[in-house]
């Protein structure tokens, strides 16, 4: 077989792969990377440790209306009663006087009786699939508009209705009608999803995506320089602007696969420990990939940004730290106002688009999953941890779905990084190499 001919172009291509892998080489044999690396590794473990001790030790159920109790002690549990028509305030009037007498029922059994409906799914006339449960509206010795309170013609049910002042939406219910839902499957899911978001933005996306560019990346083409070894590399036939990408690409060739490894480890652990009917949630695997791969683009335009800073100045990490302290600011500002202009012109802003673009796509009826749990004003830890997903839950704020949303932000972060390069490339070249 003919050899092929050795042209410039393979020739370029033989250097590159070689400053790449000599980029990667030095990454490996320093100390100070494997630091940074287990820093970053110890700190969102601290969390993840966390996350597995509360989903282990799991949530108690309360009893929210009360039905498990036996006010009048008969040996009934107030439920009981009420569903069978004898009085729970009157000791002489249980369900043993009835002919035939009835056997008293486990308290237990009027815990959660109503379950949870998460999946409050509207239809055309905004009709949800919230139901009576265990059946105490439907037996309420009471009239029909009792049993009617949300005014739509159906008994024991639940309504969706927007709020004409405000534009928001509301649960309405029928008497007796999810009155004692079942709150530890509701906290344990909101917790799980809450981590899941939680973990993906402030762990992976801003700590790690950041992070590991400010200590590995800002040094990059500056350490260098300083050291006078740069005249080796710019020896070859490469242009600075290349010899400025290609240290990036050996550095992306140590932080992304970093990246990877992490989020498959923490993607496996919280899919056997979350809550569901299986053994393991793999409806979470897409959300836990759009975190990877937004920090992996996060570290890309980072990398670019804080190298670019090392070449201005020696002192470039000086430069860095604000600009990390102003991310900072903006990936909580993302929290609350994820359609705020002022996001757009940050990284981060973008970088967590992609995570919310997912869950929007994976968690589907996320907006009703809050709604429910954000109406249980009486229920402390069902407001509360729906109050916690809240924080962490948001929509993209461009975009008319999940898929376009990724997409614009996936483009603007290439935009960003290249812009970066550009810059460096062109501050680098004017440079002079002591």
């Amino acid at each position: 077989m003919q050899a092929k001919p050795n042209t410039i172009y393979r020739s370029l291509d033989r250097k590159a792969a070689a400053l790449t892998e000599f980029t990667m080489r030095q990454y490996r044999t320093k100390v100070s990377t494997w630091v940074v690396l287990g820093v970053g590794l110890v700190a969102i473990s601290l969390v993840m440790l966390i996350y597995i001790d509360v989903m282990a030790t799991g949530f108690e159920s309360v009893d929210n209306d009360g039905d498990s109790y036996d006010f009048d002690n008969d040996g009934y549990p107030n439920g009981q009663e009420l569903k069978l028509g004898t009085d729970p305030y009157m000791a002489d009037s249980h369900p043993g006087l009835l002919d035939p007498p009835v056997e008293p029922e486990p308290a237990s059994n009027y815990i959660d009786e109503d379950g949870f409906d998460i999946s409050l799914q509207g239809t055309s006339n905004l009709q949800s699939t919230g139901f009576d449960d265990d059946g105490d509206c439907y037996n309420y010795d009471g009239t029909s508009s009792r049993k009617d309170g949300n005014n739509n013609n159906i008994e024991c049910d639940v309504l969706l209705v927007q709020n004409r002042y405000t534009g928001e939406w509301e649960i309405v219910y029928d008497l007796n009608v999810d009155e004692d839902p079942d709150d530890a499957a509701y906290v344990a899911e909101a917790t799980h999803m809450a981590f899941v978001l939680g973990i993906g933005k402030m762990g992976f996306v801003l700590l790690l995506g950041l992070f590991l560019p400010l200590f590995l990346a800002t040094g990059l083409i500056r350490d260098e320089m300083s050291a006078g070894t740069m005249h080796y590399m710019l020896a070859k036939p490469i242009a600075r602007t290349e010899v400025f990408l290609y240290r990036i690409l050996g550095y992306l060739g140590i932080v992304w696969p970093y990246f990877i490894v992490l989020g498959v480890i923490f993607a496996t652990i919280s899919g056997f420990m979350g809550p569901g009917e299986g053994v393991f949630r793999f409806q979470d695997l897409g959300v836990w990939l759009a975190i990877v791969f937004a920090t992996m683009m996060a570290s890309f335009v980072y990398g670019m940004l804080f190298c670019t800073m090392g070449v201005m100045w020696r002192y470039g990490i000086v430069l860095a730290i604000p600009f990390a302290a102003w991310e900072l600011g903006m990936c909580l500002v993302s929290m609350g106002a994820p359609e705020a202009a002022i996001l757009r012109f940050s990284v981060i802003g973008w970088a967590l688009m992609i995570v919310d673009a997912a869950a929007v796509l994976v968690w589907p009826n996320m907006d009703l999953f809050l709604l429910k749990g954000n109406s249980m004003q009486d229920f402390s830890a069902i407001k509360s941890s729906a109050l916690a997903l809240d924080f962490f839950y948001s929509k993209p704020g461009i975009g008319s779905s999940g898929l376009v949303s990724s997409v614009i932000a996936t483009v603007v972060l290439l935009i960003q990084g290249a812009f970066l390069w550009f810059i460096g490339g062109a501050i680098f070249k004017g440079k002079e190499i002591e």
